[in-house]
């Protein structure tokens, strides 16, 4: 077995460390996310820095890492649940692994944290935009379906849309059901519903 590493266009943009240091490296990324007493924010950024620079898997470190950060995140502040890094980072993939290639060249992970925190501040934004305005039932599902939650409950959905009563988002959740964006399952209190 070789070191793996990502390659673009024919050029190596990073070669990953030694595969038999991957074990230590990944003990130690999970002992600093233990003991650091830095904030989630920049915590979960070096730990999505660090997963792609180990590189411990062939492929899918990219999406390891972003899944990890939104595990971080989540654990401290719900609404990571809801703030799709795959989707915010797939707009301008470039500047991704542009971020990535600094900080590899530069030995710290600082120009991916300044990265990572812009695409933070943009996503909580637009998020915030979304909720100020005045949404009509084909705004909320729409934006609710773009989210990609796969399985929800209506009180998911209250989360998002946080001024509206129960009786609007059973009527929305219903509409959307009928209009095939997602499937129903279960009655009253265990009613569950299904991405399609």
């Amino acid at each position: 077995i070789q070191s793996v590493g990502i390659v673009k266009d024919s050029k190596v943009e990073h070669l990953a460390p030694p595969f038999k240091n991957v074990p230590y490296l990944m003990k130690d990324l999970f002992e600093y996310l233990k003991k650091s007493d830095e904030i989630e924010l920049i915590k979960s950024c070096v730990f999505h820095y660090e997963m792609e620079f180990i590189h411990p898997f062939m492929d899918g470190n990219g999406r390891m890492g972003r899944l990890w950060q939104t595990l971080i995140l989540m654990e401290k502040y719900p609404i990571f649940e809801f703030l799709p890094f795959e989707t915010l980072i797939s707009r301008d993939q470039e500047k991704y692994y542009q971020a990535l290639a600094e900080s590899d060249k530069s030995g710290k992970s600082t120009k991916f944290i300044e990265y990572m925190l812009e695409v933070i501040d943009n996503s909580l934004s637009e998020l915030l935009d979304f909720n100020n305005r005045t949404l009509t039932e084909k705004d909320r599902l729409s934006y609710f379906v773009s989210l990609k939650i796969h399985e929800f409950t209506r009180k998911d959905y209250m989360n998002i849309f946080k001024d509206i009563s129960t009786a609007t988002a059973s009527r929305d959740l219903k509409k959307g059901a009928e209009l095939g964006f997602f499937q129903k399952t279960g009655e009253k209190n265990k009613t569950k519903y299904r991405l399609k």
